[in-house]
């Protein structure tokens, strides 16, 4: 089957579910690929500020789940969760080296930014190197220098970005209404919607589903 599919996804850099759910979602889009080649995909990211109240220099990431979790061995199982999926799609997420919880909305900024002034592979690059930058190389995603080096390395010009970062704390307005049952979300072709980092074999039942849906409604009546 030919065709078009366009896949909205609503995340934030702090969701360890969201990097995961990513990983599911480029092995779903593989399979796809495979089964049916013709098919054009375009996929859309849309950034959402799980946490618009903390500061703009963020907070310390340990209190932050302390004070969620309650209890060090709670935080302890949680991060032992995610480590363990995150292996399971191959993502060496590190938890141990992450000191700040940031306040993330100047780093959707610099998305937003760079989905302007660049193409979707350049935009790809550095959605996936803010990611390592968080959970990998424990980098500050608060820090307005932190986020134009990075941009830099991805082949931006700092210069460009700088003056949509604002580093005042205010909340970062995307299109929340997208996300209103959590992150990631995964909404296909408007039609359908998959919530959490599910599999990649549901992802993909989806969009075979948006697709013949789609599919069905460009058929005659």
């Amino acid at each position: 089957m030919s065709g078009r599919l366009r896949i909205d996804v609503f995340f934030d850099f702090i969701c360890p579910w969201c990097l995961i759910g990513k990983r599911q979602l480029e092995r779903a889009q593989d399979l796809l690929r495979l089964q049916q080649p013709d098919v054009e995909i375009t996929t859309v990211w849309h950034g959402v500020q799980l946490l618009p109240q903390l500061p703009a220099l963020g907070g310390v990431f340990a209190d932050f789940y302390l004070k969620r979790l309650g209890s060090p061995e709670a935080v302890a199982m949680r991060q032992a969760q995610v480590q363990q999926a995150a292996m399971a799609v191959g993502v060496p997420i590190d938890l141990s080296r992450i000191a700040r919880m940031p306040n993330t909305a100047d780093a959707h900024r610099l998305l937003e930014r760079a989905s302007v002034l660049g193409n979707s592979a350049q935009c790809d690059v550095l959605l996936e190197r803010l990611f390592a930058a968080y959970f990998q190389l424990g980098e500050d995603l608060g820090c307005q220098e932190t986020l134009l080096a990075i941009a830099q390395s991805c082949g931006f010009d700092p210069d460009a970005m700088v003056s949509f970062l604002q580093g005042d704390g205010d909340p970062y307005v995307g299109n929340e209404a997208g996300a209103s049952s959590g992150v990631p979300s995964f909404q296909f072709d408007h039609r359908l919607t998959v919530v959490g980092a599910q599999p990649a074999e549901a992802l993909l039942a989806a969009m075979c589903e948006a697709l013949l849906e789609s599919h069905r409604g460009r058929q005659p009546a």
